[in-house]
């Protein structure tokens, strides 16, 4: 793989409105994350992981939408870095990759304006924030849109076709998906509680993160791999085997030239589901045993559905940040402890747990139709 970096990287979700509180409450054995709401399915109370920022208006209706506010809020907080790298490669040599899902299904609700709903509208959105004259997509792979996202980032670049991306994934909160998880009854009714025997499902969550991508450069962290697999078993139940999602982890680890035991971290896509957990919890064993810590962070911040993989990577870049981690703690594995055994024994990061090292993180996600994306961050040690 070309050598590619992420140079600057900012995110939001209910843990915070910056990746260093992101970081920090993921840590923490807080659980007053969450929102519950009786008022989407009436009468049912469900938690929600709702950005409680105060986000930015933006006064363009045709781009008025919460997920390109969340956008918005994220490029803010890196608004030097960016301007910074227009000023070095020009408006006509930075391309645009956004990761999304439900877009803005919401809004489209009232304004019946469908470039709401159009899965391209946040990058055309940052596109035309910054006045950039190059490439821009959206990419909606359902769970796996924030890898897939950087997937076609990265060809981008070693393509020649630009010379720095903005990479983001980004959702807000919509009332379609969590109608269509409820009819599939995996909305659990508390807390989600990945690989526990008591797990019943997720609970959804919104938020956004940016990642500025560029060649050859010694700043940052290194995109070092990247796995992409399709199941082709069912449109919403993963390969229980996880046979192509343990190819997906392995393809990426292939690509980085590593080792599974050269892991310090892995970010499980871990959704509290019955089905989900089997999958990658045989996926994870078949490549790591129980030898690599592990957790997953959507019983913090919710699934954030096409954000998810990017709010997750964000996580996983302050894992290696010195400046946010420079005591290298584990983001910890928060359920209730009681292990499914039936499930092959994977190592749950503890409260408190410490890695050897920061230097190599791996991050896991899988989607609906048999979605399989795996990328590998290294720290970028020039």
């Amino acid at each position: 793989m070309t050598n590619i970096s992420i140079t600057s990287y900012s995110a939001v979700c209910n843990l915070g409105t910056d990746i260093k509180e992101i970081f920090h409450n993921a840590l923490s054995e807080g659980d007053g994350f969450f929102s519950p709401d009786d008022s989407i399915i009436k009468g049912t109370n469900l938690y929600f992981g709702k950005v409680k920022t105060e986000l930015p208006l933006i006064e363009n209706p045709k781009f008025n939408t919460r997920t390109n506010s969340l956008l918005l809020h994220c490029c803010r907080q890196i608004q030097p870095e960016i301007e910074t790298l227009i000023d070095r490669y020009g408006q006509d040599r930075i391309a645009v990759v956004v990761g999304s899902t439900n877009v803005g299904v919401n809004e489209y609700e009232k304004s019946h304006d469908v470039f709401h709903s159009q899965i391209g509208s946040p990058a055309i959105f940052l596109k035309e924030l910054f006045g950039l004259q190059n490439y821009y997509a959206g990419i909606s792979t359902a769970c796996t849109s924030g890898v897939k996202a950087f997937s076609t980032a990265v060809k981008l670049l070693e393509n020649n076709i630009c010379d720095a991306v903005l990479c983001a994934a980004a959702d807000a909160l919509s009332k379609t998906p969590v109608f269509g998880f409820t009819s599939l009854e995996v909305m659990s009714k508390s807390i989600c509680k990945p690989f526990s025997r008591n797990r019943d499902g997720i609970n959804i969550g919104e938020g956004a993160a940016l990642f500025v991508l560029e060649k050859n450069s010694k700043n940052g962290f290194k995109i070092l791999g990247i796995g992409e697999t399709s199941d082709a078993y069912h449109a919403a139940t993963p390969d229980p085997q996880g046979i192509q999602a343990s190819i997906a982890i392995e393809t990426a680890l292939k690509n980085a030239n590593l080792k599974p035991d050269d892991i310090d971290y892995i970010n499980l896509h871990g959704t509290g589901t019955v089905t989900n957990d089997i999958m990658e919890a045989n996926a994870v064993y078949k490549v790591f045993s129980d030898k690599v810590a592990a957790s997953s962070t959507k019983s913090l911040t919710g699934h954030c559905l096409g954000a998810s993989a990017g709010v997750e990577a964000a996580m996983c870049l302050a894992f290696l940040d010195d400046k946010l981690n420079n005591q290298k703690n584990l983001i910890p594995h928060n359920y209730d402890g009681m292990y499914d055994t039936a499930l092959p024994q994977i190592r749950l990061a503890k409260h408190g747990e410490k890695a050897g090292r920061n230097k190599f993180a791996l991050c896991n996600s899988f989607g609906f139709g048999g979605s399989n994306a795996v990328i590998v961050f290294g720290r970028n040690d020039g």
